[in-house]
């Protein structure tokens, strides 16, 4: 599910109109409404008020949002998988090293 999707969804469940988080997220109505349609990358800041806001895991939204973003940038990638397989390890990798 993409964030726009997620957002629209928790918004539509506490029965909130864009202009109202628009209105708290200090952007117009139009600007929310690309974000929910994905055609505009919310802010990470943005992302963690939204998930005030819609009374949700701010992890869960975070994530979601980061996804897109990794998503935009290797989804016309033939090698897409091993790239996000690469990088998996090497997340994994860092955090051990930092425990050591």
């Amino acid at each position: 599910m993409s964030f726009g999707n997620r957002i629209k969804e928790l918004r539509e469940s506490k029965e909130l109109l864009q202009r109202q988080l628009a209105a708290s997220l200090e952007i117009d109505t139009p600007m929310f409404s690309k974000i929910e349609r994905g055609e505009r990358r919310a802010k990470r800041e943005q992302v963690i008020k939204l998930a005030r806001l819609l009374q949700t895991d701010e992890n869960e939204l975070l994530t979601v949002w980061l996804a897109d973003q990794i998503y935009e940038i290797v989804k016309d990638e033939e090698i897409a998988e091993g790239a996000l397989r690469v990088a998996e390890s090497t997340l994994k990798y860092s955090k051990l090293e930092k425990h050591v």
